[in-house]
């Protein structure tokens, strides 16, 4: 296939975009930042780019990363969160039905599942861990990111209802490699931090590339649907309170090995554990798991 990918010079695109090349397919990397997987540098609000693009290059499936992210709150406005997110969208779905592209992978985030009370966790008084899944509802997205993707996601609900495109809405859990929002949770940060939240809300970047290959592959015969895609959690939603109360304990049970690993590593647990993401569906219907989970990495340590 001719395939253009968006935000291709981001940390997804970079290991997206040769994975892509490997199966043998033209790959056309579009990004506002120059890099070795952009071949397009521009952005998605640029109507007549995109438009030129997908004809030039004569693109049959398209994967939508470009975004502006949580990080970018703090240096853009909200009028550029809704430039890119939602009026990029718009643009790239509009062309696509003219071109006649044959599917559409969108990059979403569960973070658009995270209303403010949740995100408070046992801080706001919470007396047990979120089990969250494709189910849930009313979202109540707490900043402009979230709000401006699940905006996004209804575009692409939208388009497949009137244009019958299909569309797999990808919800990704954290896959960036920079330092984020719980390193304050313990006094290791860093690598730690990303090995306990592989346990409930992280998925290694070669698994967020993977997903979007399946979802490629599988979009015409599923239509439109959205799907959670994190690191399989081994916990269940019976373990939900003892997670927010002690979470070691739990993780114990599932790990017995764990706290020995730890310890010789000068690693700690999350006291508690506030939410867990669901990816079960994706397994169900994508046909997709991660490869990397916890399991993985206590046995590499």
């Amino acid at each position: 296939m001719n395939i253009l990918v968006t935000g291709s010079s981001g940390w997804l695109g970079q290991t997206l975009v040769p994975r892509l090349r490997r199966d043998g397919h033209l790959v056309v990397g579009l990004d506002p930042e120059p890099g070795a997987t952009t071949d397009v540098v521009g952005s998605v609000v640029d109507r007549a780019l995109v438009r030129a693009t997908i004809r030039d290059k004569r693109i049959d499936a398209i994967v939508h990363a470009a975004a502006r992210h949580k990080p970018h709150i703090e240096t853009h406005d909200n009028s550029e969160f809704v430039a890119v997110n939602v009026q990029g969208t718009l643009n790239l779905l509009e062309e696509a039905v003219e071109a006649k592209v044959s599917r559409f992978v969108f990059t979403s985030t569960t973070s658009l599942m995270i209303s403010q009370k949740i995100r408070d966790g046992k801080a706001g008084g919470a007396k047990e861990a979120i089990w969250i899944d494709e189910t849930m509802s009313p979202l109540q997205p707490r900043n402009i990111y979230g709000v401006t993707k699940l905006a996004a996601e209804e575009l692409c609900r939208l388009f497949h209802q009137l244009h019958r495109l299909p569309i797999v809405v990808l919800r990704t859990s954290r896959f960036f490699p920079e330092e984020d929002d719980m390193a304050h949770a313990i006094a290791q940060s860093g690598e730690n931090t990303k090995a306990n939240e592989l346990l409930f809300r992280r998925l290694s970047v070669e698994d967020a590339a993977e997903a979007h290959v399946v979802a490629l592959a599988k979009a015409p015969g599923i239509g439109f649907d959205t799907f959670i895609v994190s690191a399989l959690t081994p916990f269940s939603p019976a373990d939900c309170r003892a997670l927010i109360a002690d979470a070691p304990s739990v993780v114990a049970r599932y790990f017995p090995d764990y706290r020995a690993k730890y310890d010789k590593r000068g690693w700690t647990m999350f006291d508690a554990i506030d939410r867990i993401y669901d990816s079960n569906k994706a397994r169900r219907v994508l046909g997709f798991t991660c490869k990397t989970g916890f399991r993985q990495v206590l046995d590499a340590l």
